[in-house]
């Protein structure tokens, strides 16, 4: 099926991947078009299959998974990469979506927030294991802040005020009603935020500006 969201699984235990395997395939509109044991194996297989949405383990032989996840989008940038992994370590975290994935997921969540999780980052949202939310701004929260740059200079007030409440994770319409604007007029600023800061997700947003110490700007 054309509609299907095409799968690509890259893990090093033949036995959970089986498992996922089995889960994913009895959603109708999931399709796994490959698997792979290691990182290597999963670039190759990733451009010959042309996938819409990848698993990522991080931890894996010949090629870790941080560095699979930066030759998959060096090949194909609008690729959803989701993170899989056991590891809960703050450092793990913040590289993985510095470098453009669209979640990071730890393999004890639920089934079903794992399969909302896939059609999230296929929809273009960015999905974290809610236990990691926190780990990710105290990794970012940094005593030296970076400084401020020519690109966040070429925000306006409006569009600093809504970047510092995305550092806090917020929804558009929540960030509405804490600025007093139309939930229309936050999107179009979340838009230019991104444009002009060549960010891809509203995460690498978050983590962008909690670099910069502007999430203690809102109120």
């Amino acid at each position: 099926m054309s509609s299907s969201i095409r799968i690509l699984l890259i893990d090093d235990h033949t036995l959970f991947r089986s498992g996922l395997k089995a889960l994913l395939q009895r959603q109708q509109d999931f399709e796994i078009v490959g698997e792979a044991a290691d990182g290597l194996e999963g670039v190759k297989q990733a451009e010959l299959l042309k996938p819409d949405v990848v698993l990522l383990d991080l931890d894996m032989p010949v090629m870790h998974g941080r560095d699979a996840l930066v030759q998959l989008l060096i090949s194909q940038p609008q690729l959803a990469i989701l993170m899989l992994t056991v590891s809960e370590d703050g450092e793990d975290l913040a590289e993985c979506m510095r470098q453009g994935a669209r979640g990071y997921l730890l393999k004890n969540i639920h089934a079903d927030f794992l399969l909302a999780s896939i059609r999230r980052a296929v929809a273009g949202d960015s999905v974290l294991s809610p236990e990691m939310t926190a780990k990710l701004v105290a990794r970012l929260r940094q005593p030296d802040v970076a400084p401020q740059n020519a690109e966040l200079a070429s925000l306006t007030p409006r569009e600093r005020e809504t970047l510092s409440h995305l550092a806090k994770g917020v929804s558009n319409k929540e960030i509405a009603r804490a600025l007093e604007l139309a939930e229309s007029t936050v999107k179009v600023h979340v838009q230019n935020i991104l444009r002009k800061l060549n960010l891809s997700s509203r995460v690498q947003a978050a983590v962008y500006a909690v670099e910069r110490g502007l999430d203690k700007n809102s109120h």
